[in-house]
């Protein structure tokens, strides 16, 4: 197998002990051995795992008060597959219908090999309900799933292979999440690549771009590559300033495209104004920037993988030329702290940079993994991460939040959206939950792809967060539909009380744990009001219930149990 290293990542191989100067030379070394070895390898040949021979289970489906999840790799009935494995989740949302939604990931057919494909999973009802079709080509080797959309409604799911020894990437496209996916597109490639579409409706509207780990690409000394067609060709291999690796892009609402990486101690963002125009590409900028310790990979929770990627994304408020763009990371800090939440900002389009700030307000040493980030239309800041401060001392890991609305100077209180898992089990013969996670933010909240252990296996979730006020461009607050039941639990009968913020055509249905409706108590016009209804449990089984409300461009929904 061919692996080209750019000069200057064999410099950074080098130099560890200058650049690593937090960490001790073993730790230091350690680091640069996991850096220049993680790389996609299909160990392990395709072997046939039928779905239909493997066992079933309840999938797992839960909710509070402004978060519910519900699990995507599952069968017709909306059970789980027992004995298989899905990781490394990437989502696309359709921006003019956003319950038309689809997530790819990293399929294992089964835990005892680790060939995977490239597995996905669509919804055409906000997340409640999922179909999981299958993997885009069966028995190809296929691994680092990126996903994103275009301003029609498109849908891209970008996928990594080998041939030969090469790395190279395919982008498929399809127009509906339920309809079948192109041949794919050769679009050049290598290992974690990223990929970003822009949505700006400026003159780079359709632009598809995308970077990967220099380390391993397929069109040596380039690691980026660009499509001004909407994806039907991809252009010649070019390079970004200074080598960054294991990060992602953001195209900002003026069209300027921003990449980040890791670099050394610290993190690298690049800026080209011009991407959007043709042409040839420059990067106006390249500025280093310091989250207070390096992106890790290889230990912890997640022993052959990354521990999170940089994020990297824009203000929409902030104009062409002083443009305010963050940067976040899960990092090792020095000291005994393992890792944190780290996030910095400029206000000058990436010129300089702000001391870094811990998102995470925990004061132990713990685990905050897999930190990510998006901003909604209206500015907010919302990160996610795994936490194991309710279990410290372990691995166990829960799903945490936090926002800013103020660009980053101040946090709200982590909250806590999930029960603690063990992150270790359901290992496909490799030893890692994937490398990253992936969120896509809008006024109302967030939606999330991400991989948990539920089940006692690798399985990949959607997660809904709605915010109880989302704040609008102006400043004014955004009305929601709110749904609160009682009795809950209920016996006979609960009375579901909802309200509606302005006239609208409204929907009320009952969803069982499969996510199959049993019951529709409203569908019929109402007024900006209040209402209520009763569900009345007679009929029912004994289990977990969604109830979901729709009026108009808002949703809600509350999980109700039923015991008779």
């Amino acid at each position: 197998m061919r692996y080209y290293i750019p000069l200057t990542s064999l410099i950074l191989s080098c130099s560890t002990v200058l650049l690593w100067s937090t960490s001790s030379l073993a730790d230091a070394t350690a680091r640069d051995d996991a850096i220049s070895l993680h790389n996609e390898v299909p160990d392990d040949s395709y072997v046939a795992s039928p779905r239909e021979d493997h066992a079933r289970s309840t999938a797992t489906r839960f909710s509070s008060e402004s978060f519910f999840v519900s699990q995507v790799n599952v069968d017709a009935s909306g059970l789980n597959i027992v004995g298989d494995a899905a990781n490394e989740p990437s989502i696309a949302v359709d921006p003019t219908n956003p319950d038309k939604m689809v997530i790819g990931w990293r399929q294992f057919d089964t835990i005892t090999s680790n060939f995977r494909q490239a597995g996905y999973g669509y919804t055409t009802d906000g997340g409640v309900t999922w179909t999981f079709p299958g993997v885009i080509e069966p028995g190809i080797f296929r691994s680092d799933p990126v996903l994103d959309s275009d301003s029609d409604g498109n849908f891209y799911y970008n996928s990594l292979t080998l041939d030969g020894g090469d790395y190279l990437c395919s982008v498929y496209r399809t127009g509906e999440p339920d309809s079948p996916w192109d041949l794919g597109t050769p679009a050049r490639g290598g290992d974690k690549q990223w990929m970003v579409i822009d949505k700006s409706a400026g003159a780079g509207d359709g632009n598809i771009y995308a970077y990967w780990n220099g380390f391993f690409s397929s069109c040596p000394p380039g690691f980026f590559t660009r499509s001004t067609n909407g994806g039907d060709s991809y252009e010649s291999c070019t390079t970004i300033p200074d080598d960054p690796f294991w990060g992602t892009l953001n195209v900002s609402p003026n069209g300027t495209l921003y990449t980040v990486g890791a670099f050394g101690d610290d993190f690298i963002v690049g800026r080209s104004s011009n991407a959007q125009f043709g042409g040839s590409i420059t990067w106006d900028q390249s500025n280093v920037v310091s989250l207070g310790g390096p992106v890790e990979v290889g230990t912890g929770p997640n022993p052959e993988g990354l521990l999170g990627q940089a994020c990297v994304a824009t203000d929409p408020n902030s104009g062409p030329g002083s443009e305010t763009v963050y940067v976040l990371c899960s990092v090792n800090p020095p000291g005994g702290d393992p890792l944190d939440v780290k996030f910095a900002r400029s206000t000058d389009g990436g010129v300089t940079w702000s001391s870094p700030v811990r998102v995470n307000d925990d004061t132990g040493n713990n685990w905050q993994w897999f930190g990510t980030m998006s901003v909604s239309p209206s500015g907010r800041i919302d990160v996610i991460w795994l936490d194991t401060r309710d279990n410290s001392g372990t691995l166990m890991s829960s799903l945490y939040y936090s926002n800013s609305t103020d660009g980053g100077v101040t946090w709200s209180p982590n909250e806590r959206l999930s029960d603690a898992f063990d992150p270790q089990l359901g290992w496909p013969q490799q030893a890692k939950m994937g490398d990253y996670y992936h969120m896509v933010s809008d006024d109302e909240g967030f939606r999330l792809a991400w991989t948990a252990t539920f089940n006692g296996e690798e399985d990949v979730y959607f997660g809904r967060k709605l915010l109880s006020t989302a704040a609008v461009a102006e400043g004014t607050p955004r009305a929601r539909v709110l749904l609160r039941s009682a009795p809950n639990p209920f016996h006979d009968v609960s009375t579901l009380h909802y309200e509606v913020p302005q006239d609208a055509f409204v929907t009320l249905g009952i969803y069982d744990a499969a996510g199959r409706n049993v019951a529709t108590l409203v569908s019929e016009y109402r007024e900006a009001g209040s209402y209520q209804t009763e569900l009345d449990g007679h009929g029912l089984a004994d289990g977990i219930y969604m109830c979901r409300l729709e009026a108009g461009a808002y949703r809600d929904a509350q999980k109700l149990q039923y015991l008779k």
